[in-house]
């Protein structure tokens, strides 16, 4: 299938916890196809985690397969995985996840100096998506510097600085007050309708998740449903709702 860029086939994820085997993912399988915007919907123990790594690359699976844009991720070395992830996806984190000691513009030339992509693109490119997210004027501030939504728009610019075609977002407003979290669903929402993304969005937050094309429902580590979501939120059309999207719903 031409536009499917991730396939997962009876993919089972199993952890030895002491003597006890735990399966966090049973026989899941699903495809991610291009210029999606999917919620991985479901409460704390579903196995949104370890599926959120799994579609990331970060792991394998212990039974099935999984391939990214037609390679079978069990069968890559990690120096070639690492490649392609970082080619392909761009992770944003409720935490960040950005160096306390790099300022937002280093933070965010860090994935094309991974790539070894020439200095003055890299620069041109970090300092472009800056501008683009609202930061213009803070590129030279360091993470303690900023206040949380801030942070979070340099984990985006930097999720999208190698132009990844799937954005990966755990949580994506877990950490933000409810405004603020507003504005990111806006970002991500605007990435998939305006930039052709694919976002994959993992979330426990039922309202949040209205602002995606499909919902995939898990369940104690199996997906019980997959649909489209016929009623999705539009933020340029839909009222201010802002007191559901904190981290705290």
């Amino acid at each position: 299938m031409e536009n499917t860029l991730i396939i997962f086939k009876n993919v089972w994820k199993t952890y030895l916890m002491g003597e006890v085997q735990v399966n966090a993912l049973k026989d899941v399988s699903v495809k991610l196809g291009r210029k999606e915007f999917a919620a991985i919907i479901g409460p704390s123990g579903s196995g949104k985690s370890t599926m959120m790594n799994l579609v990331g690359c970060l792991d394998v699976p212990s039974q099935g397969e999984i391939f990214l844009k037609g390679r079978n991720i069990a069968l890559l070395q990690e120096s070639d995985l690492a490649t392609l992830r970082g080619k392909t996806i761009g992770f944003i984190f409720q935490q960040y996840n950005l160096i306390p000691g790099m300022t937002a513009l280093e933070n965010v030339l860090l994935p094309l100096e991974i790539q070894e992509i020439d200095d003055n693109i890299a620069e041109k490119r970090a300092k472009e998506l800056l501008v683009l997210l609202g930061l213009a004027d803070k590129m030279q501030n360091k993470p303690t510097q900023l206040s949380g939504g801030q942070q979070q728009r340099v984990s985006i610019a930097r999720s999208l600085a190698c132009d990844p075609e799937i954005i990966l977002a755990d949580e994506p407003t877990g950490a933000l007050d409810s405004v603020t979290g507003k504005e990111v669903i806006e970002i991500l929402y605007r990435l998939w309708k305006e930039k052709d993304k694919t976002v994959v969005m993992v979330t426990h937050n039922h309202h949040l998740a209205r602002y995606a094309s499909r919902h995939i429902h898990l369940k104690d580590g199996e997906m019980v449903r997959d649909e489209p979501n016929e009623k999705k939120l539009d933020p340029d059309t839909d009222p201010e709702d802002t007191d559901q999207i904190s981290g705290n719903n």
